[in-house]
């Protein structure tokens, strides 16, 4: 279980910042200094200077500070600086005069949302003592407001001439920051949010230790330690068993508390108003108030070069073997949609669900993902966000050292030096003009049939899959289409090929014009390589190869492979599934990073003129080491001469 030392259970909150506003007259000056002093003022100035209600002032011990406001024309700017910096907002209105209340929802309410003042909202019917009696209740009154304006938190109706419930207005808005309703509970649907329920579901899961579905005695006791430093009577135990019970039948069963009925004690919590239960559960266990694990548990960076890349290392794809054997609940060696939700049915959402990951593995016939599919989605999550990766290890049941699931690459620089990588995930960028066949061919990586609808690719989109290299090694390829639209934007980053392992430049073999245009892309990159220092192995891919290819097409591709000190073009035919080992050719160019490099006439140039520099230098510096030893010679002489002499 995570290490919470240190850290309270409001959120970590150091000061709760209250402002209140309301018409003129309704009673706000009034009511801060009867919460602060505890009696009723004669005189009150209009607008007070900020107020502290001290942090023993109420049972979660954090200072409260009281901002007035002046609901003036002429300070309105300064009333939406204040807004701007609350943490609540204390808004009333006087219960003697209709007005103020009708204001709520023409003026006040709608002005806090044009001002975007995304907080919590008390509402406080100042003057209860001055109400007539024949006035609807509170509830009657605030109802229709509620339903419109979600963001009130609560209603209450105060006196602070009579001390009627003064303090509790504070508290109400103070509990409204430390313990928010909105993270947990739909106050429309009256049900617990779906990321609460995660979160209490892999509570409940880290809870059972004994993996049974429910929560012994002493599992439930171990929890109430853990959370409230104080065990439970077992009469308590039968209490909480017995309320789950007699509401929710499947709630309890021999073994325990089931999570259903561990879900519905929360929601049972929240209902009546004790969502400091639930925040101190959920803060016990290193929640956030968004639901997430606090930043402080995920490590936030992973300090490396832009040309290294994070991996997966051996026991996190060990422990990623045994939570799929787990889910896999049909025994069929895939995770089918279903399962893979519940797998991720801990987490804040599942991480696969929108781009770039959607779609970027190879399924089953039944949708389902295997194995080599699985761990090809958690090394592209891994290469493209590491915090992402990590955080949802952990959520998902991990509970080693986080230090011990990733590693860290060897920088491209020097696997070129060395002519050998040693990663086990490469990133291969995928050039071409429009109507190449890139989306093709990472379709055809996915084992998804040919189709002869184009679509062109507006954005970067991944494709991962596992490739079965020599020897039996399992290597994990990641394709990164880069649109034709998108190079120049990539391009214009010093860094942007630092992270590519090979980059391959695909062309309609039947087509001049995009031969063309693939070369040019190839000539960019390269040039753009040989400038920063990031260069990489390329490869040409002459797509579309059922067609018959452009005149003079095998001498212009032998010329620029030539030139370019390449490899000939590599025929591939989407259509016929003739795919000429491709994605194997492109592990090997990756695996000996040395190989493959274009070089451009540019780069050429620049080579041949470093030469003739170096080489220059070389004849200076034999040249003065020439005069430097003709000289020592010369004084020798001179001085076995002057001895003679």
């Amino acid at each position: 279980m995570e290490n919470t030392i240190g850290k309270s259970n409001t959120g970590d909150k150091a000061n709760v910042r209250v402002v209140v506003v309301g018409d003129s007259g309704t009673g706000k000056s009034s009511l801060i200094v009867t919460a602060a002093a505890e009696t009723f003022p004669q005189n009150v100035p209009p607008v007070l200077p900020p107020t502290r209600l001290p942090a023993d002032f109420y049972p979660d011990r954090v200072p409260v500070t009281i901002i007035d406001t002046s609901s003036s024309m002429e300070h309105r700017t300064k009333l939406a600086q204040e807004l701007k910096l609350a943490d609540a907002v204390v808004l009333t209105y006087a219960c003697d005069t209709p007005a103020t209340l009708d204001r709520l929802s023409t003026f006040w309410l709608p002005e806090l949302r044009r001002l975007e003042v995304k907080v919590p909202v008390i509402v406080v019917g100042c003057k209860l003592d001055a109400r007539e009696d024949t006035q609807v209740s509170l509830e009657q009154v605030m109802s229709p407001i509620m339903q419109q304006f979600r963001e009130i938190e609560t209603c209450i109706e105060c006196s602070a001439r009579s001390l009627i419930q003064v303090p509790e207005v504070f508290y109400y808005a103070q509990k409204a920051v430390l313990h928010p309703t909105a993270p947990l509970f739909d106050q429309e649907t009256q049900t617990l949010k779906p990321r609460c329920v995660r979160a209490l579901k892999r509570i409940f899961i880290l809870c059972d230790e004994d993996r049974d579905g429910a929560l012994s005695d002493r599992e439930l006791n171990d929890f109430q330690v853990k959370c409230f430093n104080a065990p439970l009577q077992p009469s308590e135990i039968v209490g909480v068993k017995r309320v789950v019970q007699e509401k929710l039948s499947e709630g309890v069963n021999d073994r325990g508390l089931t999570l259903t009925g561990f879900l519905f004690l929360h929601a049972l919590f929240i209902e009546k108003g004790r969502l400091e239960t639930t925040w101190t559960v959920l803060r016990k266990f290193g929640y956030d108030n968004e639901i997430k694990l606090r930043d402080d548990l995920i490590p936030l960076s992973f300090k490396r070069a832009p040309d290294q890349s994070v991996e997966l290392t051996t026991e996190a794809v060990d422990f990623l073997k045994s939570i799929f054997n787990l889910f896999d609940l049909h025994g069929d060696a895939a995770l089918r949609p279903a399962e893979l939700d519940d797998l991720f049915s801990t987490a804040p959402e599942s991480p696969w669900s929108e781009a770039p990951y959607k779609e970027s593995a190879e399924k089953t016939a039944l949708g389902g993902l295997s194995f080599d599919g699985f761990l090809a989605q958690w090394a592209l999550m891994t290469l493209l966000d590491p915090v992402k990766s990590v955080a949802n290890l952990v959520y998902i049941g991990y509970q080693g050292d986080i230090a011990s699931v990733l590693r860290i690459t060897r920088r491209r620089r020097l696997d070129r030096k060395k002519q050998q990588s040693d990663r086990n995930v490469f990133q291969c960028f995928v050039f071409g003009p429009k109507g190449a066949g890139k989306s093709s061919l990472l379709n055809s990586f996915l084992g998804r049939p040919f189709s002869e609808a184009y679509s062109p690719t507006t954005t970067e989109r991944f494709a991962t899959n596992t490739v079965d290299h020599l020897g039996g090694n399992k290597k994990t390829l990641i394709l990164r289409e880069i649109p034709e639209d998108g190079v120049k934007r990539l391009l214009s980053s010093k860094e942007s090929l630092a992270e590519c392992d090979v980059a391959i430049f695909v062309h309609d073999s039947s087509d001049e014009k995009s031969w063309k245009r693939a070369t040019e892309l190839l000539v960019d990159v390269a040039g753009h390589g040989e400038d920063s220092g990031f260069e990489v192995p390329c490869l040409i891919v002459a797509a579309k190869d059922d067609l018959d290819p452009f005149p003079l097409s095998i001498q212009n591709s032998t010329r620029v492979s030539q030139d370019m000190g390449i490899e000939a073009p590599i025929p591939v035919s989407m259509q016929l599934g003739d795919l000429s080992n491709v994605f194997r050719r492109i592990i090997s160019a990756a695996e000996h990073p040395h190989l493959s490099i274009p070089e451009t006439e540019a780069g050429r140039n620049r080579k041949q003129y470093r030469q003739f520099v170096n080489r220059s230098l070389m004849f200076v510096s034999v040249g003065a080491a020439v005069a430097i030893a003709g000289l020592a010679a010369y004084r020798v002489y001179a001085a076995r001469k002057n001895t003679s002499g």
